[in-house]
């Protein structure tokens, strides 16, 4: 690509002699180093030095750590897998090739609540930040970075790393500029309250500041993000839709919800994206969003004339909704803020806010307690992202599973869940296309009877409940009854038969 293709969006001068090729700025990259790259969900990460890094790795075989925001698109999280290139990996991640890595033992991989990171990589405690790989769509006259359609942890990154390498990427369009909203709290015991009042309050810059000094290398490049398409919405979403806008409408009715709700947070992927769709068809007007990812279903909302504002970290629409994005941008722009994850995660605003916290579950337990990381208790799916940042500290927290997966033979609600990410502390109500069990106020006991009779699917419910009694009886009906040799025989019979079922 030649300099003046892209002279419109370098601003600054004096940087216009740091244009490089990719395969020169990996060069700068040394073995062993820690690199933090932009990006949170396969949206604004950085393609070609990723790339270009591979291609060396496999020449010269030696192994980075990488950090990011969430997990990113196959130019890094593949790539730099399948060259055996990757050492370490935090704090989130989607992509198979990666997962099958990780359950190898090939890649040491930190699952992190996302809201941590930003504070712990300024205190040094993964080390120091050798490299930082920012996407932008253009570089302001003073040289300070425009990101394009995630902010992630790039703020944090490209302060605290002692080289930045900045991709220019052309296929990003340069209307993003002004949506994002960057500001970085100080470090306790130097921290000021966070002064968001609102989802659309803006407290920061529309820009990454910078020490131009640090920046070493500016890669042009055109490669597009590599969003994934989200499932048709199935009956099972459209029912789960339809328990949470009855439930959302009682609580209006009784008092603890005004009619516009509280702002709405909701997880990644098909059954979050399909859930916060059906609000499309819900009685609930000016709605505003304080999240972490901006799906689909968030523009429905918006093209509704619903939703007033979204307030998150990243877009992460699937392919036609990108392009619906792009082509719509003058008139989305004005509803979407996008901040980074410290502030769109941070448990001070979502607390101050009342945030409703709508996250999905891989599995859960009869008592509550829910994991949403890993199969049958030892192998990583994705990780925790940031279902612990808003289920903790929402006004009202809420989970939602299918009742059972692979075809019936998985009860997604079993005796005692086999790894823990959410105690049943932190989630008031759980929905399953059967159903809500809004467990507030309610015993463990009790909380173990309103979920199996309202979410279990009834291939199962006469064996959860046989379970509990006999559990309650043996254990002399203690506070939180269990036979945990029994429980663990549910995961037991799955992997010898394929089926929970006895």
């Amino acid at each position: 690509m030649d300099i003046n293709d892209i002279r419109d969006r370098i601003r600054c001068e004096a940087l216009l002699g740091k244009v490089m090729t990719a395969e020169e700025a990996a060069a700068m990259i040394n073995p062993n180093d820690h690199i933090g790259i932009s990006g949170f969900t396969p949206s604004g990460y950085p393609k070609a030095v990723p790339l270009a890094l591979e291609q060396r790795i496999r020449e010269e075989h030696f192994k980075i750590d990488l950090w990011t925001g969430a997990s990113v698109g196959p130019e890094a999280d593949q790539s730099l897998v399948e060259c055996d290139g990757m050492n370490r990996r935090f704090p989130y991640q989607t992509n198979s090739v990666l997962r099958k890595a990780i359950n190898s033992g090939k890649v040491h991989y930190i699952d992190m609540h996302l809201s941590h990171v930003a504070q712990q990589v300024r205190t040094g405690f993964f080390g120091e930040l050798d490299v930082a790989i920012i996407e932008v769509c253009a570089i302001t006259e003073d040289g300070n970075l425009v990101p394009t359609t995630a902010l992630g942890n790039s703020p944090v990154y490209a302060t605290q790393a002692k080289k930045i390498i900045v991709e220019v990427n052309t296929s990003q369009p340069l209307e993003l500029e002004g949506m994002h909203d960057i500001y970085q709290p100080a470090n306790p015991p130097h921290r000021k309250p966070i002064p968001i009042e609102a989802a659309g309050d803006r407290i920061g810059t529309t820009y990454i500041e910078v020490d131009t000094d640090k920046i070493v290398a500016i890669v042009p490049t055109d490669i597009t993000d590599k969003t994934r398409p989200f499932a048709p919405i199935g009956d099972d979403a459209r029912a789960m839709s339809g328990h949470l806008i009855e439930f959302l409408s009682n609580e209006i009715k009784q008092g603890r919800l005004p009619e516009s709700l509280l702002p709405l947070q909701s997880g990644v992927g098909n059954v979050a994206n399909a859930v916060i769709s059906g609000l499309v068809d819900s009685p609930y007007e000016n709605l505003t969003v304080y999240t972490e990812v901006i799906q689909d279903g968030m523009f429905d909302l918006i093209d509704a004339g619903k939703l007033l504002m979204a307030s998150g970290t990243s877009l992460s629409p699937s392919p036609d909704g990108l392009k619906r994005f792009y082509a719509g941008i003058k008139d989305y722009r004005d509803k979407i803020v996008l901040r980074p994850q410290e502030i769109s995660n941070n448990p001070e605003v979502i607390r101050r806010l009342g945030v409703i916290a709508m996250n999905t579950a891989l599995e859960m337990d009869i008592y509550g307690n829910v994991n949403s990381t890993h199969v049958t208790g030892t192998k990583m799916m994705n990780g925790i992202g940031g279902s612990g940042d808003f289920a903790r500290n929402g006004s009202l927290s809420i989970f939602f599973t299918n009742s059972v997966a692979k075809g019936g033979d998985i009860s997604c609600i079993v005796p005692f869940a086999s790894h823990i990410d959410h105690s049943e502390h932190d989630v008031h109500v759980y929905v399953s296309e059967l159903g809500v069990a809004d467990v507030r106020g309610l015993s463990p006991k009790e909380r173990a009877r309103v979920i199996i009779n309202n979410i279990v699917h009834p291939d199962y419910r006469d064996m959860l409940l046989d379970y509990l009694k006999r559990a309650e009886q043996k254990c002399g009906f203690s506070q939180t009854p269990h036979m945990l040799d029994e429980a663990m025989e549910w995961y037991t019979r799955f992997n010898e038969t394929g089926s929970m079922k006895k």
